[in-house]
């Protein structure tokens, strides 16, 4: 099932899509999807919505050098436990959505393709054995970095908070083995990453695990899982495509913040 978040232009709702490629449409659900999907029985074209960000998290928690070539390209060595760092909420934007280039503070912004987990029940301490259990699906992320802050900051903090540097979307998908998905990253149509999520160094039970380990999750929350070699940067006017098989494209086009 594919959950989507959505607006009307008279309000903001979820729904699930359903449909082949162009024939698309979504339809309404009333509450929230987490828990017994019910229909309203209204139902639009695909096409005649705006898609938002799947989800407002109240936290994205990041994991950084999860595949063993992202981490050799940028001179990094492979850590043996997962390397954690957050993204605010505040830095979630939807399919569609403008990236922000922060022109007066950067000048070396990176795109980085992502599976991300969607949390779907509250939860502390969960052993890799119960992790599908509280997870609610998938949905593709851009872990858009400021990379000369990074390098700059040592830390990882402002270099991946701004607002819009977590692009979400387009929807989530909830019934999906994301032990090998195949992950590509276009920019302008050229492709620029190309790699499965069995090539994870940590997979998403060890993750989820290792993460409930430290911080209570919630529903809605999101993990991004790592992204695979080939990350470069962006200029301002690029259109950033982050395709995961078997949930959709995330596409985004970049823009002065300045």
């Amino acid at each position: 099932m594919r959950i989507a978040r959505f607006s009307t232009g008279e309000g903001v709702t979820f729904g699930v899509v359903e449909g082949g490629p162009g024939e698309e449409f979504v339809s309404a659900i009333t509450g929230h999807p987490f828990g017994e999907v019910q229909f309203t029985g209204e139902r639009y074209p695909l096409s005649q919505v705006k898609l938002l960000a799947p989800m407002l998290p109240s936290k994205v928690v990041a994991i950084g050098r999860n595949y063993a070539e992202h981490a050799r390209e940028l001179g990094n060595e492979v850590p043996d436990e997962p390397l954690i760092f957050m993204k605010p909420s505040t830095s979630v934007i939807g399919h569609g959505e403008a990236i922000a280039y922060p022109t007066s503070l950067s000048h070396r912004v990176d795109y980085e393709g992502e599976l991300a987990v969607v949390i779907g029940r509250l939860c502390r301490e969960v052993p890799v054995e119960r992790v599908k259990d509280v997870i609610f699906g998938y949905t593709c992320a851009n872990d858009v970095t400021a990379r000369d802050l990074q390098k700059r900051d040592v830390q990882f903090t402002r270099a991946k908070s701004f607002d819009t540097f977590c692009p979400l979307g387009p929807w989530i998908r909830t019934d999906l083995d994301p032990s090998d998905l195949a992950l590509t990253t276009t920019v302008n149509g050229e492709v620029r990453q190309s790699g499965r999520t069995s090539q994870l160094i940590h997979d998403i039970p060890a993750l989820v695990a290792y993460v409930s380990a430290v911080m209570t999750l919630i529903p809605g929350d999101v993990i991004l899982t790592g992204t695979p070699a080939g990350v470069g940067p962006v200029e301002i006017g690029d259109e950033v495509s982050v395709g995961i098989e078997g949930i959709g494209t995330l596409t985004n086009k970049v823009v002065a913040r300045d």
